[in-house]
């Protein structure tokens, strides 16, 4: 039935603000492709420079598993999920369709289009074809709120989903490993992944790396919010804390590019290969996003949520997982840690095609984002 209409001396609802994309970014993030080029340049020189690196990292290992490397990890991990709103759960879960469509988007399309797109472009090249396999279970927890907010989509929706993505990792990204890593390409009459897989190190993998700092951001949250309240916790505790996710990856960045310098190097156009998967990736995860759940009837602001929730990676997971099973100089891990650097600039340019793509394909939409007021002859415009 139609919605009762407002009293005629109501106030119009407030359209959601439209930002200026590069501008409502934070210096950080602005230039994070910049910061994580700057990375590998550098882990490319200290490998050149110092070849003793390998052997001071391989000294500092506990199971396996270098200690600083780890810690550059926890590090990334931790500010990310100390942002995620656990007391909305119950209220953004009650939308069906919402829930439903970015869990299908999320644990069934995402993983099958990257398992796709990694045999369709990189046959030859197994070590990097399981890697970014492995970034294509890793569902987005991080950057995603960022890309979200600048498109207008639905924050408390983005929150949910992020911690939904968050649990669901812990409990099943051992068993999608193994399916897709083993039990599918068996049954399409493909080699499966080396013999040094295994469910076991993935699923350790994530339980340290994803479940440690899972646990440490909502105690933070728990813990902070009563302690201070919301506001402060939000507006001040988590922007102190927020850099040292990208802290956290461009030293991990830094050491596995010194560790892996010589492979690099010597095959620079296999490592550009990886490019191209996960450009189409991450456009038409998107695209499906948008335009299933536009189908399903959600709204601009939810369907642009879905879009961007199902379309990016949790890179930090994927190379914590690579390290974790395949080692630190592994193809895997470099896969991970490639990434980022394409993620960031196609992200944000599919920020501004949402914002393009709204009014047409949700017209009188009261969730699309307001346009932007002209500004006077003559006015001085802002920096």
């Amino acid at each position: 039935m139609p919605a009762p209409s407002a009293p005629a001396d109501a106030p119009a609802p407030a359209a959601p603000r439209s930002p200026a994309v590069m501008q409502d970014m934070s210096f950080l993030d602005r230039w994070l492709p910049a910061w994580i080029l700057a990375a590998m340049a550098a882990g490319l020189l200290l490998g050149r420079f110092v070849p003793s690196l390998g052997e001071a990292l391989g000294a500092l290992e506990i199971g396996g598993m270098s200690v600083p490397i780890a810690l550059g990890l926890l590090v990334m991990m931790y500010p990310v999920l100390a942002k995620v709103r656990h007391d909305e759960t119950a209220r953004i879960t009650g939308d069906r369709r919402l829930l439903v469509t970015s869990l299908v988007l999320n644990w069934l399309v995402g993983p099958a289009l990257m398992f796709a797109l990694a045999w369709a472009l990189l046959p030859d090249l197994p070590e990097f074809r399981t890697g970014l396999i492995i970034v294509g279970l890793a569902r987005c927890i991080a950057m995603v709120l960022i890309w979200n907010d600048l498109a207008c989509g639905d924050r408390e929706a983005a929150a949910v989903l992020v911690a939904l993505n968050s649990v669901f990792q812990v409990l099943a990204f051992g068993a999608l490993g193994w399916f897709y890593l083993q039990v599918l390409p068996g049954w399409l009459g493909l080699p499966t992944t080396a013999a040094e897989f295994s469910v076991g190190a993935i699923v350790l993998s994530v339980l340290v790396f994803l479940g440690i700092p899972l646990l440490a951001g909502f105690l933070t949250r728990v813990l902070g919010e009563r302690a201070r309240g919301r506001a402060w916790y939000e507006e001040r505790f988590l922007p102190r804390i927020g850099p040292w996710a990208l802290y956290g990856l461009l030293f991990t960045i830094v050491l596995l590019f010194a560790l892996q310098g010589d492979a690099i190097l010597s095959a620079p156009g296999q490592v550009a290969r990886m490019a191209l998967p996960l450009l189409a990736y991450f456009v038409l995860m998107f695209a499906i996003g948008l335009l299933v759940s536009r189908g399903a009837g959600l709204d601009y602001a939810r369907s642009t949520t879905v879009a961007f929730t199902a379309s990016g990676n949790n890179f930090e997971l994927a190379i914590a997982v690579a390290i974790g099973t395949f080692g630190v100089t592994s193809g895997q891990a470099l896969a991970g840690t490639v990434g980022p650097l394409i993620e960031v600039p196609v992200l944000v340019a599919l920020v501004y095609v949402a914002r393009w793509a709204g009014p047409r394909l949700f017209p009188g939409d009261p969730s699309l984002p307001a346009p932007a007021a002209p500004v006077p002859a003559g006015a001085p415009r802002s920096r």
